[in-house]
């Protein structure tokens, strides 16, 4: 899929059962995506009242992290604990304390929606983690190369969803680029009232990039993981050039 073209919802599940299956067969990549997850937990307020919530959880493996997480999806999985639709949560006004959304952002057709849903949700003070592609020149190369969805850095993007939309419209939607362009590019803050952006940290991840992510195959073996972590280092400097990951903190403005 390199368009933005609407297919069904129910893709979104073909593709979390496909990912379990690579999960297990990839020791890196489960590594890796540990790490992040610890990027993820260092931005939650262990004092803060209310619920940890992640959204779009897929295969709930966050809770070998941050165990206290509430794992959800738009599909009753067994191995998640609920089933929510961010356009709709199921949660009362101001009882969640943090929302973290891994690879979920891009996958929202209509982001302002969303994000009035989450402000209802949230405590004072309580935090939105998005962890995402970063578009950055490397970024875009391999996102384009390697992996089936559209980066989409000139896509138009919809802010709200139009008159008579009901959240059991969703389809398959992806644009990988739109954090990068929201929140590190900037292009939504003038559509950000009643949020404060806390923190927008690209990460050089060649790491990753090499793992091959979930869909494609991994590139050489653990010598060459152990030199990506160094040119990881050496390369976050120049986060334009080479960020392949971006993690974004909104915090929900008013007195905690």
């Amino acid at each position: 899929m390199k368009a933005s073209v609407a297919l069904p919802v129910g893709q979104h599940n073909i593709e979390i059962l496909r990912n379990r299956e690579a999960w297990q067969r990839k020791p890196l990549l489960q590594d890796i995506y540990r790490r992040f997850y610890r990027l993820i937990a260092g931005h939650i307020d262990q004092s803060a009242p209310g619920l940890v919530v992640e959204l779009g959880s897929g295969m709930g493996t966050i809770k070998e992290v941050i165990p206290q997480c509430i794992t959800t999806d738009l599909f009753p999985n067994p191995w998640l604990d609920r089933q929510e639709n961010a356009y709709r949560l199921s949660f009362a006004d101001g009882s969640v304390s943090h929302l973290i959304l891994f690879d979920v952002w891009h996958h929202l057709r209509y982001p302002g929606t969303a994000l009035r849903e989450f402000h209802r949700v949230l405590a004072p003070g309580g935090r939105v983690i998005l962890f995402e592609p970063a578009a950055s020149w490397t970024g875009r190369l391999v996102y384009h190369l390697f992996h089936h969805e559209p980066v989409g850095v000139k896509a138009p993007t919809v802010w709200e969803a139009p008159a008579g939309f009901s959240a059991d419209d969703v389809d398959y939607y992806a644009i990988q680029a739109s954090a990068t362009r929201h929140f590190w590019w900037g292009e939504a803050r003038d559509r950000l009232a009643g949020w404060r952006v806390a923190r927008v940290q690209p990460i050089a991840s060649f790491a990753y990039l090499t793992s091959g992510g979930f869909s494609g195959p991994r590139l050489g073996g653990p010598f060459l993981a152990i030199l990506m972590r160094g040119l990881d280092f050496v390369t976050s400097p120049f986060p334009r050039l080479f960020a392949a990951r971006l993690l974004i903190v909104l915090e929900k403005e008013g007195a905690s």
